[in-house]
């Protein structure tokens, strides 16, 4: 598939995601759930397999929430009056959202119980990690608040304008995560310039307005920076 295919596909993709998190409630309540559980397992130290776990859950929940939205807004088309039996679609839709989000608060209950109990035992010890870790939740920060800013502004679509850029979100969370990877001058110089490059490309082609890239920079450097800082 071309590039520019492959980067349209993607665009419709992520559009879906930001028009679940416009209309769900719900769906900007798992986002916010999912970072905090990320960030939570991060601080108390869980590892290994128990963090897999985790982030699977909250991809599991937020993908079971948008298949509850495509199958109402397809009931809607459906059924342009009330039916009982499109109440029952959307019924057992939401009980698949249901069962799924309370399994998961299970699992995540027996994950954390003990590193929580840790915590108010002996206090709260924040859990050191491995730099290549702490750059793949950065990142995966970066972009899930990306989504929730971009839906907050209601404005451009997720590769192509709207507030904050997030190419130059991820441009400069990659370069700041690259600077503490490798503490090397020439290494973070060339990140740096390619960065910019991006940010510049996004003003000149039209498709972001300078603030949108600079916020985006912003938020990029500030989140990855402040979880190196603590985690490192």
């Amino acid at each position: 598939m071309p590039l520019r295919k492959w980067v349209q596909s993607a665009n419709y993709a992520i559009e879906g995601i930001l028009h679940a998190a416009r209309t769900q409630r719900h769906m900007r309540y798992h986002l916010y759930a999912a970072i905090l559980v990320l960030l939570i397992g991060f601080v108390l130290g869980v590892r290994g397999a128990e963090f897999v776990v985790l982030i699977t859950l909250a991809i599991i929940v937020l993908s079971i929430e948008m298949v509850n939205t495509a199958i109402e807004t397809i009931t809607d088309i459906l059924f342009k009056e009330y039916d009982p039996r499109a109440k029952i679609i959307k019924d057992t839709a939401a009980g698949a959202v249901l069962i799924t989000a309370f399994g998961a608060a299970i699992i995540g209950y027996v994950i954390l119980y003990e590193p929580v109990k840790y915590f108010f035992h002996n206090g709260l010890n924040i859990a050191k990690r491995i730099e290549p870790d702490i750059a793949v939740v950065a990142l995966i920060v970066v972009l899930i608040l990306v989504i929730i800013t971009k839906t907050f502004f209601g404005k451009g679509q997720p590769l192509r304008g709207g507030m904050p850029s997030g190419h130059s979100a991820v441009s400069f969370s990659i370069w700041v995560a690259v600077t503490f990877l490798t503490e090397s001058f020439i290494s973070s110089l060339l990140v740096l310039i390619m960065a910019i490059l991006i940010a510049q490309s996004r003003v000149s082609t039209g498709i972001h307005r300078p603030r949108e890239v600079v916020l985006g920079a912003l938020l990029g450097i500030t989140i990855t920076f402040l979880l190196f800082k603590v985690f490192s």
